[in-house]
């Protein structure tokens, strides 16, 4: 535990409580019976084996939408090449009045 947590011990119903100091969440919540015979909490390793599949799958959705965001950010530039052409060749012929003017 580091100095921005504090653990208290709630009177009601004896759980304990893991409070970061900073933003005044509750980061651990055990009940008497998740506690070993020091008062410390017992780590359960089933919880984060589902926690990190849990986050596991969460990339796997949204990596799709992350490379497409990539992809477009790499050919943003001849994009921009592109359009700048189009508007030069429309103002170009503008001037040599193949366009009405506007």
């Amino acid at each position: 535990m580091s100095s921005k947590q504090i653990e208290v011990h709630c009177p009601c119903c004896e759980s304990t409580l893991v409070v970061d100091v900073l933003t005044a969440k509750v980061l651990k919540h055990a009940p008497p019976e998740k506690l070993d015979a020091t008062g410390r909490i017992i780590l359960d390793e089933d919880r984060w084996d589902s926690a990190k599949t849990k986050v596991s799958g969460r990339g796997k959705r949204g990596g799709g939408a992350f490379d497409q965001a990539l992809g477009k950010e790499q050919t943003r530039d001849s994009d921009l090449d592109d359009l700048f052409k189009k508007a030069k060749d429309k103002v170009d012929k503008r001037g040599k009045g193949e366009l009405p003017g506007l």
